[in-house]
């Protein structure tokens, strides 16, 4: 038996209402590009909707004008979808919840997660939405999940309850240390004052 490695999310696609709503909360209020637009080949009923949630990957959208928007929480049992995540920068995090507030959309806040900060919304028809930005970069040649793993072995062998900004910090000296090379023997801190 073997796998089916992955390599990556292709792409995700929902079920819209009519072709407006989706283009004006995707790309109006998420700033997605609108990339690519074609019938649902297997119901010509139903639009087919591309956005590019930056990173070239893509967002897609079902549409039907025969639809309309329902705000109510969409289900959250087994087997359904919880929340989709989009990664912004520190900047744009800074500013998601008075540019939420101007448009009437109401939110959670801010909430500390321990390796990011995350903001959660509704869109049009009731999915859950989350603005999440990462506390730490990466070394480079490192990802954040390189980063998310080696935490996550400090804080287990510490005994702390969740990741902390102490175990990120730690997490990414050590990948510097292992990735790139030093003339010195001793690379351990040091205090020259």
């Amino acid at each position: 038996m073997r796998k089916i490695q992955t390599q990556g999310v292709h792409h995700i696609t929902l079920t819209g209402a009519d072709r407006q709503t989706s283009i004006d909360f995707w790309e109006g209020v998420l700033g997605m590009p609108f990339v690519f637009d074609q019938p649902n080949l297997d119901n010509p009923d139903e639009g087919h909707l591309y956005f590019d949630p930056g990173d070239g990957r893509l967002i897609t959208i079902f549409t039907n004008e025969n639809r309309t928007p329902d705000r109510r929480r969409t289900p959250t049992e087994p087997g359904c979808v919880h929340h989709l995540a989009f990664n912004v920068s520190r900047a744009t995090f800074s500013q998601a919840i008075e540019r939420l507030e101007a448009r009437g959309i109401g939110h959670s806040g801010v909430k500390d997660r321990g390796f990011m900060d995350s903001i959660y919304f509704k869109d049009p028809l009731g999915l859950l939405i989350e603005l999440a930005t990462y506390k730490f970069e990466p070394p480079v040649g490192c990802t954040h999940a390189d980063v998310m793993i080696e935490a996550h072995r400090l804080r287990v062998e510490r005994g702390d309850y969740n990741i902390g900004e102490v175990h990120l910090a730690d997490a990414i000296e050590m990948l510097v240390e292992r990735k790139q090379q030093s003339l010195s023997e001793d690379r351990g801190a040091k205090n020259p004052y």
